[in-house]
């Protein structure tokens, strides 16, 4: 199969290329900057010059490919709802093309979208909150209007991904623990944040893009739940730093933007992905991953 890849330069993204070429399969892998494609042409990849901040610029990679992998997405928080919403537009791009044929897109989106049933893990059939909730909702929004347009669509859903270096929003609370020169949770720190090592998360988009099930919905999760507690206090001995509890109240104050995700109690299951695709994780936990980060010392 020849799959074109947005975001392959990312964290994910390269391993996802990596996965699928040694799978036997051919990417084109977007790119946008000169010193990323070297390091993409490098793996034998073909570099494809584009920017999901041009959409109609992804028409002709998707056209050329027999399948496509959405990963490519903007992580500056400060714009997140203008972000999920030019994902909305880039998804209806890439629809355009492959309408009316079986070549499957997989585009990504995130579980707490599916923490709808109270005391329950999200599940891949829940049903889901929309873009007004969470903003990221608006992946599946458009998700379901390129299906409806006769598109072989489905979506994984990522957790906290990690390796050593990164993890998640998780890699923006130690930023947060550094410069507050304190690890800190939220009330009890009982709420859980699923999550999954990247090379496995990686083997799934390739599992999910090979059976191409149309309106799937695949959950990239390995741990149900790992609380936040377990968490800042894991960070807290690399680091050397003491560990509390931050009252509700003093939340937005201690973590700024990441208040909002910091309170939320949102484990997630994998059960029938794991069942569909046959998907078993065996990479290092989030502790694991956390244990063996190389921490800067400034």
């Amino acid at each position: 199969m020849r799959v074109f890849v947005t975001g392959a330069t990312g964290n994910i993204g390269s391993r996802v290329v990596t996965d699928l070429m040694a799978a036997g399969h051919q990417v084109i892998g977007l790119c946008r900057s000169d010193d990323k494609a070297a390091a993409l042409a490098a793996t034998g990849a073909e570099v494809y010059r584009g920017s999901i901040a041009d959409p109609d610029s992804l028409k002709d990679g998707a056209a050329r490919s027999d399948g496509v992998i959405h990963l490519a997405f903007n992580h500056d928080f400060s714009r997140f709802v203008q972000n999920c919403e030019d994902d909305r537009a880039v998804i209806a791009a890439l629809g355009s093309v492959l309408s009316g044929s079986d070549r499957p897109l997989i585009v990504t989106s995130g579980t707490p979208i599916a923490n709808t049933v109270p005391g329950e893990p999200a599940r891949e059939h829940n049903a889901t909150v929309g873009s007004a909730v969470n903003p990221r909702a608006a992946t599946e929004e458009a998700a379901a209007a390129v299906a409806a347009d006769g598109v072989n669509v489905s979506v994984v859903r990522l957790p906290q991904v990690h390796d050593p270096v990164t993890q998640g929003l998780i890699t923006y609370a130690i930023a947060t623990y550094r410069a507050k020169g304190v690890c800190g949770y939220v009330g009890d720190g009982l709420n859980r944040w699923p999550a999954a090592p990247v090379v496995d998360v990686a083997r799934l988009y390739r599992l999910a893009i090979e059976k191409a099930e149309p309106n799937a919905k695949y959950h990239a999760v390995a741990e149900e739940g790992v609380a936040m507690r377990e968490i800042a206090g894991t960070v807290g001995r690399r680091l050397g730093l003491p560990t509390r509890s931050i009252p509700s109240e003093e939340a937005a104050d201690f973590f700024g933007w990441l208040a909002h995700f910091a309170t939320l109690d949102m484990p997630a299951s994998s059960a029938w992905t794991r069942q569909q695709l046959g998907w078993e994780p065996i990479g290092p936990s989030l502790i694991e991953d956390l244990e063996r980060l190389e921490l800067p010392t400034a």
